[in-house]
């Protein structure tokens, strides 16, 4: 019976470990994703993020107004939200089986409509695993700076 015991305690150790390497996997492809996601808004790539963005998506903006991925994906093609440059800051990632958490900053030179909307910016993602790929499916943004 010891013994029994000591094995499945070993497993259990052992899954966590197999867990927490699996999320570290995760946390890098997670992180990918949005250093694509801003490179794509960058260039214009609207194949790549309706790859990221879900179908079911919903954005807040830091003025409150709120995005589907037709409107958003529509208004990087149309030139009207665009990215000139970017840097990504640091990025914390929490993964809760299928779904995960991104929350980062970036500070950007950007332009809405003809709009500045250059600055510093704190957000939140939020990705679901639909049959093994990452999509984000809500986004929150406030700009701090």
């Amino acid at each position: 019976t010891i013994l029994l015991v000591c094995a499945c305690a070993g497993l259990g150790l052992a899954q966590t470990k197999v867990d927490k390497i699996r999320h570290v996997g995760v946390d890098q492809h997670l992180k990918q994703i949005e250093h694509d996601w801003m490179q794509a808004m960058k260039v214009g790539n609207t194949a790549r993020l309706n790859e990221i963005v879900a179908e079911d998506w919903v954005g807040v903006d830091y003025d409150g107004s709120k995005s589907t991925r037709q409107k958003y994906v529509e208004g990087v093609k149309a030139g009207k939200d665009k990215v000139e440059s970017y840097e990504i800051g640091p990025m914390d990632v929490k993964v809760l089986g299928n779904v995960a958490v991104v929350q980062g900053s970036d500070t950007e030179k950007s332009s809405y409509g003809g709009k500045d909307t250059s600055g510093t910016y704190a957000w939140t993602d939020v990705f679901v695993n639909r049959g093994g790929k990452w999509q984000a499916v809500r986004s929150q943004v406030a700009k701090v700076k």
